[in-house]
């Protein structure tokens, strides 16, 4: 394509990255298409230089009247509006005129662009959506963005600018809209035909319209969009270029690892662009997008990667905890990153309880993590997944965190643990795991008994301990059983167990051991109880009251 043939002008707003500026200005450029810049009077005189010197000498290259175009500022309106005209003067063959940032990249070949235009001579591609439909506005300001007066800087005099829009709510002061104009709302990175620009550049009213927009809130975001309404024939309320937001209204940043996603995109420009995006810049500036076999568009599933985004930015990852971003006390998604189970009092009920368990269900049982010594990790080990320490001083500084931690760093392996009274128990650990979906909590009510019974001893400190230990667990099973409670919770007696021991253990594990795994190593046996009795009748004439054993009875 050559100057004479050229119906596609680019206009591009540039203030940082000037370097990869230069290069996409040489894409165009190279394809034969005028381009018009303007550099932010911002930038320094060498910079500038720099970037002159960078893209070289080129007939079909300007540089437009510079202004200092801050974020939302009618400046920037001005710089599109001199840079436009300045390319339609220039090159009468221009037909569309593209205006694009120094940020943006092109994601298809420039011929298949102008081939596009070409199809649709008359069509403006402008995003311009009636202010009453512009649900996507951000900021809480949609209407209000044309009837109220904006003399103070939106960032850098937030406190006078929230004062005065408060101010002229209250004493209803509202601006007039010139007739005929209807406000629309849209992206301010449009391509607009010949014809459509020029009437806009050229109405008669365009000083009225200028003092009226120069008082709007954002008015990149409107002059274009509102004015296309009025002269345009053929409007597809759509832009060309890709650019999604966040929830603060900031456009998302592109990086190397969006490449794929950006070749799915149906637009032909994307904004913003990461400067250090070697890989982005080096394949959609070169001629591979041409001789790489082209992948479907879709739109939808790049819509779906940002609202992914989004909500993953706002809620966090499932069970992912870190000092740059603490969830919600209250979120709704999962407090952990995946399924765990904890087993209280198996293990002194059960013989070899924990070898039996990581059999059935493949996988590695811990001991007990919140053992008041030493955490209990599987195999004794010192050190576990993601540099987890078995200090007991160190989990003890937050417990909870320890156990969040463990679990975020073995994803993909369930964690299966001890934990009961005789433990380090934690209040606040304790509501968590009981109000966590990921969690399954099997519990043998007094059998923490058991190695008391062992040691053969009943005398004034065990009595004292065995109080100490009911109490906790009691306000455990308090927790477990309240109405807030979302872990699938079961809750035996030790009594209870011992009535059909094979079957409750079946059913704390049928829920995740295969009926291959229990058939093949069977059940653990049960400890032997000779003498239990006899050692209740001690503490009962030492003093224990019987409505206090009721747990432990035969």
């Amino acid at each position: 394509m050559n100057a004479s043939s050229a119906t596609l002008g680019v206009v591009m707003l540039c203030h940082t990255a000037l370097e990869r500026a230069a290069q996409v200005a040489r894409f165009w450029l190279d394809a034969g298409c005028p381009v018009v810049m303007h550099v932010d009077r911002a930038v320094s005189a060498p910079a500038l230089t720099k970037l002159q010197n960078d893209i070289g000498a080129h007939p079909l290259l300007r540089f437009s009247t510079r202004h200092r175009c801050d974020w939302g500022s009618w400046q920037i309106v001005a710089a599109t509006q001199d840079a436009s005209h300045l390319l339609l003067n220039e090159f009468v063959d221009v037909n569309h005129v593209l205006l694009s940032s120094g940020a943006c990249l092109p994601l298809r070949p420039a011929a298949e662009m102008v081939a596009t235009l070409q199809k649709t001579p008359k069509a403006d591609f402008i995003e311009s959506v009636s202010v009453e439909h512009a649900t996507w506005i951000m900021g809480g300001l949609s209407e209000e963005r044309f009837t109220l007066y904006y003399p103070f800087n939106w960032r850098r005099q937030r406190v006078l600018f929230d004062w005065f829009v408060e101010f002229q709510r209250r004493w209803n002061i509202r601006r007039e809209i010139p007739r005929p104009l209807r406000p629309h709302m849209g992206s301010q990175w449009w391509c607009l035909s010949r014809a459509t620009l020029s009437a806009i550049l050229n109405d008669p009213k365009r000083p009225r319209y200028e003092r009226y927009f120069r008082r709007n809130w954002i008015p990149d975001e409107s002059y274009f969009q509102t004015l296309a309404r009025l002269h345009a024939t053929h409007i597809k309320s759509r832009s060309l270029t890709l650019v999604k937001f966040d929830r603060n209204g900031r456009p998302n940043l592109f990086y190397d690892d969006h490449l794929q996603l950006l070749r799915r995109s149906d637009c032909f420009m994307a904004r913003k662009i990461w400067p250090d995006s070697t890989r982005l810049y080096d394949f959609f500036l070169s001629d591979l997008p041409s001789k790489t076999p082209p992948l479907p568009a879709e739109p939808a599933k790049i819509d779906r990667y940002f609202e992914l985004a989004e909500k993953q930015r706002l809620e966090g990852r499932a069970g992912l905890y870190m000092q740059s971003r603490m969830p919600k006390e209250d979120s709704s998604g999962a407090k952990t990153a995946g399924p765990y189970a904890m087993f209280s009092g198996f293990d002194h009920m059960f013989e070899n309880f924990d070898h039996w368990l990581g059999q059935v269900l493949g996988t590695r049982v811990h001991g007990h993590l919140f053992a008041p010594e030493v955490v209990q990790f599987h195999g004794g080990a010192k050190v576990w997944h993601g540099a987890i320490s078995n200090s007991a001083a160190i989990r003890d500084y937050n417990p909870r965190m320890f156990l969040t931690n463990l679990l975020w760093a073995t994803r993909g392996e369930r964690q299966c643990f001890a934990y009961g009274p005789e433990d380090n128990m934690d209040h606040e650990v304790n509501w968590f795991t009981a109000t966590d979906l990921n969690a399954e909590i099997n519990v043998i009510r007094g059998a923490w008994i058991l190695p008391l019974w062992r040691r053969g001893i009943v005398d004034e400190a065990v009595i004292a301990r065995i109080g100490e230990l009911q109490k906790r667990e009691q306000e455990w099973v308090t927790i477990l059983q309240s109405r807030w409670a979302l872990a699938n919770v079961r809750i035996w007696s030790l009594a209870a167990i011992l009535e059909d021991p094979q079957t409750k253990l079946a059913l704390t594990v049928n829920d995740f051991a295969s009926a291959p795994a229990l058939h093949a190593h069977g059940m653990p046996r049960l400890i032997d109880m000779n003498g239990f009795d006899l050692f209740l009748a001690r503490l009962r004439d030492n003093g224990l009251p019987t409505p206090f054993l009721k747990d432990f009875q035969l």
